[in-house]
């Protein structure tokens, strides 16, 4: 019998064969949809000896429509094809069974594990490589969260924007200072210009340090400098990490 008179299909776990297919080969003259119900009233189970599927055929309107049909195990095609009791069913009977001696040999049986195998390889190659990945893009956020968390003081806006940059993000200390003032942050001008604004002050993001500075008359002047609290690194750090 020509191999090519049925197509097998070997995409699932065991060679399976359509049902319309089979039922066209043996040349049933009952229509599919009564045939086949009546072929499972044999004790065939859905889901263990076939399962239910689509199929899409023309129509008389040029187009196409979708039919129900099912994938039959191997050892199910063998009986349905015993129960017609023809040629056309004894000549695929024995087909069906070269397919199984072929599906179940050494080799066969071989080939189908080191198939298996290569796609559990090639799952864990993309799953490695995809964490790889993610691992280079956070690289940033790891670096910036071990250094916030070792943070025990305040530390100058000119040193943040070095520790911005170190990691990443394209920043300098004048522009860190123009954003801070930009986006409110930081007064904008007059004599406390760079001075933290009160209400974060009082979310503890800055502190201000004041120093005694004398003068070359001998008089004394007060200094003040904002700097960058822990809590604040943390928050800035979380800010630049989350721009696009």
């Amino acid at each position: 019998m020509n191999s090519e008179i049925i197509n097998i299909n070997y995409d699932s776990e065991q060679p399976t064969v359509l049902g319309r297919d089979l039922h066209e080969a043996l040349e049933v003259q009952t229509p599919y949809h009564k045939w086949f119900p009546r072929m499972c009233e044999y004790g065939f189970e859905e889901n263990k000896d076939y399962v239910v599927t689509d199929k899409n055929v023309p129509n008389s309107n040029g187009g196409k429509q979708t039919i129900i049909d099912h994938q039959l195990t191997i050892p199910m095609a063998k009986e349905l094809c015993m129960l017609q009791r023809t040629d056309k069913g004894k000549e695929f009977r024995q087909y069906f069974i070269k397919v199984e001696e072929q599906w179940n040999t050494p080799e066969a049986v071989m080939a189908r594990a080191l198939q298996y195998a290569q796609k559990r390889l090639d799952a864990v190659i993309h799953s490695n490589r995809l964490l790889e990945e993610q691992i280079e893009q956070d690289k940033p956020k790891v670096v910036f969260a071990d250094a916030v968390s070792t943070a025990k003081s305040s530390i100058l806006i000119g040193d943040l924007a070095k520790l911005i940059k170190q990691n990443g993000v394209d920043m300098g200390q004048k522009r860190l200072f123009e954003w801070l003032r930009t986006n409110g942050y930081l007064i904008k001008s007059g004599s406390s210009k760079n001075m933290p604004m009160q209400r974060y002050m009082e979310q503890g993001l800055f502190e201000v340090k004041e120093s005694v500075v004398a003068n070359p008359d001998g008089s004394s002047r007060v200094t003040r400098t904002t700097k960058v609290t822990g809590k604040g690194q943390q928050y800035f750090i979380n800010l630049f990490l989350a721009r696009p």
